[in-house]
């Protein structure tokens, strides 16, 4: 079999060996990404496929969960492949992440739903979960740390960033492929079984991801460190427990944190924002994300060349900086042209929940064992699912929560000790009654078509999307010009998988459960809000800029 190879780094432009290097390798990543972000995109049809036991809002918030599952472990398959990247070579490590990412997803499109097998249907698709993380914590390394070591000097910022378009590529083309289906089906066929679709289509892209995948040749500074015995034989002890041990977690906080939350915000939490808070329908949601990623997408390309002109430090710095100032006012603005009713109808007819404080919960358990019965509990829960922003008035205690809403009130109750077909009677009759009085209010059930201004959308989801570029963009290459060649897979993995499983994964999850514990809908912003702004005083105070350093060293 022939494979694709090139020399070391000249000083000139890429052969056409090394662009060949980059294509494959990025092709195969945005494989990777699309099988991972399937489940992101489908979260609502998930939340009633493998977790219909639980009530709407609670199943879609275990659904958020499943998804960051998957984020959980990748630090975990960042040590894992990392060291064995250090070790053995980048190239092996690319044909054992995509066999497993590729395996675990289409596992995904034939497992049995809840209705059919019980609780082993979330089981099995929580472990699925976990396997696409581990792979997918091994991916990324590889690919950036692969590519930057094959660019000549002085375009790693440029070169690297082609590695970056492939989460948002791989995220647009799981996009069109749920909407192509979804329009050819009709919705009602797409929800019931449809949406397996895509995960099965993922068998097909694996085969052509090994095959891509053979294709290439060792990284030619990973050739030369072996050939000349120095490569690390401890690279986990010598990344995380000695002086580069700081650097790591200095590109935790200062880097790959805030560049996480701002990603996750610009494109999964917005996704989320338009869908679920305001109603709009997820076709047009989907197709405006899709035309803002195609939109924002080259920006990846810019700003990883500016990077190699100007650095990479305060390229990501400012970027985190102006999402931070900026989050408030675009989300406020989505609202006022996605779902302006809800914009109205909140200054004509707020919604308040009158109600004792200390029976108010933070409506989120992982592990689903608690239950919401307090009737403070269940008319803030019925509000959140609704979309409907509240604020809550303190009454006496042992008072039961009422919803008030334009001149209406309506009681809820208290579900503590109702048997099953009670619990059931009580819960139709409010939700009913509480339906009755916002539609009166003007509150609308989803978002007008006729009343959403797309362009406008559009230029919020693009803008938003270009901010994800300035920080994702030069990412990759500051990353590896942190850390020597002997242990800059192990080193910068580990602190990009943190950031970006953890401080990233988390947040449409966390953001969530806050909106529908405070009924602020803007609320959730606070979390990546914070973080990045973090990021943006640590980074700018402790790291330093690398554009111009030997990576051969």
């Amino acid at each position: 079999m022939s494979t694709i190879t090139a020399s070391s780094p000249p000083a000139g432009a890429l052969t056409q060996g090394h662009k060949k290097v980059i294509f494959a390798s990025s092709l195969g990543t945005v494989f990777e990404w699309y099988d991972f972000y399937l489940y992101g995109s489908l979260a609502a049809i998930i939340a009633k496929q493998f977790f219909s036991g639980l009530n709407e809002t609670s199943a879609f918030i275990f659904a958020l969960l499943a998804f960051a599952a998957g984020f959980a472990v990748r630090p975990f398959g960042a040590i894992v492949f990392g060291r064995l990247g250090d070790i053995v070579g980048r190239k092996y490590t690319f044909l054992v992440t995509i066999v497993i990412m590729g395996l675990s997803t289409f596992l995904v499109g034939v497992l049995p739903s809840y209705a059919s097998i019980g609780f082993a249907a979330p089981a099995i698709l929580i472990m699925l979960r976990l396997l696409q993380g581990l792979a997918l914590g091994g991916e990324y390394g590889g690919a950036a740390t692969y590519v930057a070591e094959h660019a000549p000097n002085g375009k790693r910022g440029l070169y690297t960033s082609f590695i970056q378009t492939t989460a948002t590529i791989g995220l647009f083309l799981s996009l069109l492929v749920i909407l192509g289906v979804r329009t050819y089906l009709g919705t009602e066929a797409f929800e019931a079984w449809g949406w397996r679709i895509p995960f099965l289509l993922s068998i097909v892209l694996l085969g052509v991801s090994v095959w891509i995948r053979m294709q290439l040749h060792e990284s030619p500074l990973f050739q030369q460190m072996k050939a000349e015995g120095k490569t690390s034989k401890a690279p986990i002890t010598e990344s995380f427990f000695s002086k580069n041990g700081k650097i790591v977690l200095l590109a935790l906080l200062g880097a790959t944190a805030g560049q996480a939350v701002v990603w996750y915000t610009g494109q999964f939490y917005a996704m989320f924002f338009l869908s679920q808070s305001l109603k709009v329908d997820a076709t047009t949601t989907w197709l405006m994300i899709a035309t803002a990623l195609a939109l924002g997408t080259p920006f990846f390309i810019f700003f990883g060349w500016l990077s190699d002109r100007i650095g990479r430090k305060w390229i990501i710095m400012v970027g985190c900086l102006v999402a931070a100032l900026t989050y408030m006012p675009l989300f406020k603005a989505l609202t006022h042209y996605a779902n302006p009713a809800v914009e109205e109808a909140r200054s004509s007819a707020p919604a308040v929940v009158h109600a004792d404080p200390a029976t108010c919960s933070f409506q989120f358990d992982p592990v689903g064992k608690k239950k919401f019965t307090n009737s403070c509990d269940i008319a803030t829960a019925a509000l959140a699912k609704a979309g409907i922003p509240y604020t809550i008035e303190p009454v006496a205690a042992g008072t039961v929560a009422k919803v008030s809403v334009g001149g209406t009130d309506v009681a809820s109750y208290e579900g503590a000790g109702l048997a099953g077909d009670d619990a059931k009677a009580a819960g139709e009759a409010f939700g009913k009654e509480l339906k009755a009085a916002l539609t009166s209010a003007g509150y609308p059930e989803k978002a007008d078509p006729a009343r959403i201004n797309k362009p406008m959308v559009v230029a919020i989801l693009t803008l938003l999307v270009i901010y994800v570029t300035m920080v994702y963009g030069p990412i990759a290459a500051w990353l590896v010009e942190l850390f020597p060649t002997r242990i800059r897979y192990t080193s910068m993995s580990l602190p990009y998988h943190i950031g970006n499983g953890w401080f990233g994964g988390f947040l449409p999850t966390i953001a969530f459960a806050l909106v529908a514990a405070t009924g602020n809908i803007y609320y959730g912003l606070w979390y990546p809000i914070v973080i990045a702004l973090m990021t943006f005083v640590i980074g700018a105070l402790f790291l330093r800029e690398t554009k111009d350093v030997d990576i051969t060293q």
